[in-house]
């Protein structure tokens, strides 16, 4: 696998980054908010994040500590080639959805959640992370409905569809499948292919944040 990203795709990743950061703004601004941008850091193998070591092959992650998200180049190959989930929406949902997490962030709700996680029994804590990631999701959907807005369109035909497919290809049920051969609900801590695809449909259509309350 590759460790570096290529130039395709650093401007792909960077236009979309750029992209969230023109959506995320305007949405901010509308209620009297200020967006702070996520940085974007690729890594191979490890590298020291706010959080701890990154390793690669975690495929992306955001860190809440240094509001930084960590991009593995080897996780878009593995995008395409195991997920079957090629293509540049993919990729763009997964940066989407990392961007999320750091709306989250901002808006309180990390906190709010690993706080309730303390508390909590592991299965109502996985419950509790699944939430966060479909709102992470719906979130992703509302950028890619107001980026098709502001330029005409980002989405072409089809890139639902790959969004779609990559939301159900990292699925906590067809990844358990994939690699147990069975399901386990109560382990599930990214929510269903189903409601994943759910989440980020209702992001797309409503294209309003408050709309992904959970």
């Amino acid at each position: 696998g590759q460790s570096t990203l290529s130039a395709d795709e650093r401007r792909l990743l960077s236009g979309v980054l750029l992209s969230t950061e023109r959506v995320w703004g305007e949405i901010f601004q509308r209620s009297g908010a200020t967006y702070r941008p996520a940085q974007m850091v690729a890594y191979s193998n490890t590298d020291q994040s706010g959080c701890g070591v990154a390793q690669a092959a975690m495929g992306p992650f955001y860190c809440p500590t240094d509001q930084r998200i960590y991009i593995d180049p080897q996780f878009f190959n593995e995008l395409s080639r195991r997920f079957g989930a090629p293509g540049d929406f993919a990729q763009a949902y997964v940066i989407a959805h990392e961007v999320g997490h750091h709306i989250q962030n901002l808006e309180g709700t990390l906190d709010r959640a690993s706080q309730t996680q303390a508390r909590a029994s592991r299965t109502e804590g996985n419950a509790i992370q699944v939430g966060v990631e479909l709102q992470a999701d719906c979130y992703a959907g509302v950028w890619a409905a107001n980026a098709r807005d502001a330029q005409g369109s980002i989405l072409e035909p089809g890139d639902l569809q790959e969004g779609m497919r990559a939301a159900e290809a990292i699925g906590d049920d067809t990844l358990q499948k994939q690699t147990q051969g069975r399901v386990v609900p109560e382990s599930f801590t990214h929510g269903t292919a189903a409601q994943r695809q759910a989440a980020l449909r209702r992001g797309l259509e409503t294209g309003d944040p408050a709309a992904c309350k959970f």
